[in-house]
């Protein structure tokens, strides 16, 4: 009898499931199956599900939970009061003596394998309908650390049995569907991982947001992993790009951002409880727990791992600080993002919003308001009020019961992958989650509006904003001969637009990138020891802080930002266009204004391709080189492009390549093409000149219609003469399209008029334009305008492309 109440992981596979817990099954499927792929699992064994029925059978416990069940059923009593008295009956029985004596003889075999008296394990619960594809039940049952000792080990096995009735396990198989005494549990008994001395945490093979499949998601946090788990701090967040991690040589790290670690979890010292929280030093909170060479392994172990489930995986690990080694803890499929419809993609935009009041991590994708309702301990939901925006300052998922009745919620701590965001998601719950200051800045009854669908970052605005939703099936676009690639600018936005089918990004623009997430002026690094302003100084040391030079920081956070929108539509081609500030914009940048001059008129002034060989910005121009460079070469992002705009002349054109050069950037090596902006009238005119130096021209239409009619766009007394659709300014684009097809060179266009007049979309059609470059937002609209412009427009020369007039 004794046999079936213990498996060990070796012997266990994805078909013990009934037996051992979806769990369990897990591990014991890596143990047998990926240990060549380089991927470590602690050893353990297993608590079958029999044990669990045995227990439950020997103190004739069924009858009790059925009855509690059918009150529960008859709504005579709360799931609160049915999970307390069940819970109570658990943790008060005996333990039968075989059950007893199986799992401590199975404890006392895995201490002499690890050859330790006692060995220190982690007692985790494993139910038989956990960890399904459809279903995560992540966090619904307990798990216990640092657990050492046949008492210690009984205890928390017993306790692991009573959280099948956890008042948030109730709620969730309440929720799912599932027959509550249909579930057993499994235990999970294995060698702790000391990451205490180290870090832990968790990672997706998917992007958790966008369901992005291309990327892995990594949060690492000091100390043992629960806190990431239960969200209890706002750990560090990782994305590595899957298809460059072939090549040993490439570092395809595309997001990395160090959270605050305010806690770690550590063993406590005998007497204690087995683990305790303890404040982070500073210099831990202002460093990241995984070097880039960790965040590396972990992501090609996600990798084998989703290879060999052949799905999206939800997996914790943890580094031992002794050995210095991985371990994988945990893995099973993820259930949201993977299970969601393809090609259905429902987009948000707000028209009209109030003040913004918090910041954090966006969970979801969508825009709610409602009241303001702050609880800051569980006991206390039963004051929730349902369609109220739940605030508190961190969750778990005893929150469940009220999750679902939450029209979104907002914590101040807490990161992507804790246990709380994935049920979030399962809900269909929007979250923001990290904010910092939530329950301090927002107020009871509060009436707000939250945010997820801006990008990585979620922001609650005050009062009730208004917008507008679209759903866009992107299956039924249909095909077009003109390319129809996309503008954009935030990285942190780029992996929503995945699904498109682009083909490829016509205009990246890097001054986003330098403004938002770069933050400081190039000069400003380069001479950092000459800077005057005292204030700019010290904000530069604080950013800064941690890299040997000052200006790798510019390289490093301008390549990862670039880097998002480069792997979103990889391997389609990606133009990142040179940074194309004016002056007065570059001074707003910290420590810009020492190097920026003052012009009337920015928009005709210093600006473009001018800056790039002057001695006032040519070291800064070296810098976004350096960072392209780092973005192709090291990063492997190949299908990066550059683009020079507000390039007046052939010979400043010249200039421009040369300084490029110098810098490694050479038009043909290792595949780089150039692009000129086309947006003056001197592009136009010498257009054939301008295409023996450069791979082709972008048309810019709003400096282009500025500088042919002599209007200053931004003017309003002017903007009803504005028109890209005049007969001059069609004609400057049609003799640049001409000009680029005869020097055999491609042309483009970058602008929202194809989107707002079917009859200009038609026009370049019709002139033969090569590609169509557009906000996400008018993607599907130019491309339906497109299609029928070219199915009007059949009349085709021998090489395919089409006449002009």
């Amino acid at each position: 009898m004794a046999r079936s109440f213990i498996r060990w992981l070796e012997d266990i596979g994805a078909g013990d499931t009934e037996s051992v817990g979806g769990k369990n099954a897990s591990l014991g499927e890596m143990v047998r199956n990926l240990d060549r792929a380089g991927i470590t699992v602690p050893p353990g064994f297993a608590v079958t599900s029999d044990a669990y029925r045995h227990f439950l059978s020997a103190n004739n416990l069924e009858p009790l939970i059925v009855a509690k069940l059918a009150e529960l059923k008859g709504g005579k009593v709360s799931s609160a009061e049915i999970g307390s008295a069940t819970r109570t009956a658990i943790e008060t029985a005996e333990w039968p003596k075989d059950l007893a004596d199986a799992i401590c003889h199975a404890y006392r075999d895995l201490s002499r394998r690890l050859r330790v008296d006692e060995a220190d394990v982690a007692v985790r619960s494993s139910a038989t309908a956990e960890d399904l594809p459809e279903a995560s039940f992540a966090g619904q049952q307990e798990t216990f650390l640092n657990i050492r000792g046949e008492v210690a080990l009984l205890n928390a096995a017993r306790r692991c049995f009573a959280s099948l009735f956890t008042d948030r396990a109730i709620s969730y198989r309440e929720a799912k569907g599932f027959e509550h005494l249909k579930l057993a549990l499994s235990i999970g008994v294995q060698q702790m991982v000391r990451s205490d001395l180290a870090g832990a945490g968790v990672m997706f093979s998917i992007d958790t947001e966008t369901g992005f499949d291309r990327v892995v998601l990594i949060n690492a946090a000091w100390g043992l992993g629960e806190n990431v788990v239960q969200g209890t701090v706002d750990p560090d967040e990782y994305q590595v790009f899957k298809p460059l991690l072939a090549e040993p040589a490439l570092k395809p790290i595309v997001h990395k951002r160090c959270g605050s670690k305010a806690l770690k979890l550590i063993y406590a010292q005998d007497g204690e409880q087995p683990t305790r929280n303890v404040p982070t030093t500073p210099a831990e909170r202002s460093a990241y727990v995984l070097s880039d060479t960790e965040i590396l392994q972990l992501a090609r172990i996600a990798c084998a791992i989703e290879r060999h489930y052949g799905c999206p995986m939800d997996i914790e690990w943890a580094k031992d600080g002794r050995s210095g080694e991985i371990f994988v803890v945990q893995a099973r499929p993820e259930t949201v993002q993977s299970r969601r419809r393809q090609g259905l993609q429902r987009t948000y935009k707000i028209t009209r919003k109030g003040r913004k009041l918090v910041t954090g991590l966006s969970i979801g994708g969508a825009v709610v308001a409602g009241p303001v309702c702050i609880i800051r301990d569980p006991k206390n939901i039963d004051r929730f009020v349902t369609g109220a925006v739940l605030v508190t300052t961190s969750t778990n998922p005893d929150w469940v019961p009220i999750m679902r009745r939450a029209a979104a919620m907002v914590t101040d701590r807490g990161g992507r992958t804790s246990h709380a965001a994935i049920v979030s998601r399962e809900l269909g719950v929007p979250a923001i989650v990290g904010t910092g200051d939530a329950t301090r800045v927002l107020q009871q009854e509060q009436y707000v509006t939250v945010s997820c669908a801006e990008g990585d970052e979620g922001f609650v605005y005050e009062g009730v904003a208004e917008f507008v939703t679209e759903e866009m099936d992107v299956t039924a676009v249909p095909r077009t001969r003109t390319q129809i690639m996309l503008n954009l600018a935030n990285p942190a936005a780029a992996f929503r637009w995945w699904q498109l089918p682009a083909d490829g990004v016509g205009l990246a623009r890097m001054e986003f990138v330098i403004a938002n997430q770069v933050k400081l002026h190039p000069m400003a690094l380069v001479h950092f020891d000459a800077l005057t302003d005292e204030k700019a100084a010290v904000a530069i040391d604080e950013l800064t802080h941690g890299y040997e030079h000052k200006a790798d920081y510019f390289v490093d956070r301008l390549s990862l930002g670039l880097a998002r929108i480069a792997a979103a539509f990889y391997p389609k081609p990606v133009i990142v266009r040179m940074s194309d500030f004016k002056t007065n914009e570059y001074a707003n940048l910290i420590g810009g204004a020492e190097f920026e001059p003052k012009e009337e008129n920015p928009m005709l002034g210093f600006r473009g391709a001018s800056r790039y060989y002057s001695p006032q910005y040519r070291d800064g121009f070296a810098l976004e080189c350096r960072a392209i460079r780092h973005l192709r070469e090291e990063m492997g992002f190949t299908n990066v492009l550059v683009m020079i705009p507000f390039c007046r002349s052939p010979e400043e054109a010249d200039r421009v390549l040369e300084v490029m050069a110098e810098s490694g950037l050479k038009r043909g090596d290792k595949g780089l093409e150039i692009y000129v902006m086309c947006e003056i009238p001197s592009n136009v005119i010498l257009a054939d000149i301008f295409a023996q130096r450069f791979d082709g021209f972008s048309i810019g239409s709003n400096d282009l219609t500025q500088l042919t009619l002599g209007i200053d766009r931004d003017s309003e007394l002017l903007a009803s003469v504005f028109d890209e659709q005049s007969k001059a300014v069609k004609w400057m684009i049609g003799s640049v399209i001409q000009a680029a097809h005869q020097a055999g060179v491609k042309v483009g266009l970058c602008g929202e008029a194809p989107s707002n007049h079917p009859e200009f979309a038609e026009f370049l059609v019709e002139r033969g334009i090569d590609s169509i470059s557009v906000v996400p937002d008018s993607f599907i609209t130019v491309k339906n305008h497109v299609a029928k412009a070219e199915s009007r427009n059949s009349k085709m020369s021998p090489s395919g492309r089409r006449t002009t007039d």
